[in-house]
């Protein structure tokens, strides 16, 4: 089992900055990737960054160059920094574990709501 914490979320002016954080209950070595989504409403939720356990990230188009994925190992928190914040970025962004034992498992955090004023 993985808990998930995610803080950090907020109420933020078009072109400002938040950092996103989220705390893994167990050793973060131990999961294959972490991943951070979001949902606007109305829309589905949508894949914004995934960060492997070996330091791999991939992110959404819409987020390339603005958004950046990080972990701290020794902290068991990933992060999400997100500069040059946009109103079309306003959603309740998640993070999500995915682990590879035997099967598949996955884990989602409670969210975190970002909204962004134009």
């Amino acid at each position: 089992q993985v808990q998930l914490v995610e803080s950090g979320g907020g109420l933020v002016q078009a072109g400002g900055s938040l950092r996103l954080s989220c705390a893994v209950s167990r050793n973060i070595f131990s999961i294959n990737a972490m991943g951070w989504y979001r949902q606007a409403p109305g829309k589905q939720r949508e894949l914004v960054a995934r960060i492997t356990n070996g330091g791999s990230t991939t992110y959404a188009e819409s987020v390339k160059g603005r958004f950046t994925a990080s972990r701290d190992n020794a902290m068991n928190t990933v992060y999400l920094q997100m500069n040059s914040l946009k109103p079309e970025d306003t959603a309740v962004y998640y993070c999500n574990a995915i682990v590879y034992l035997v099967r598949r498992y996955e884990y989602w955090g409670q969210g975190t709501q970002v909204t962004v004023s134009s």
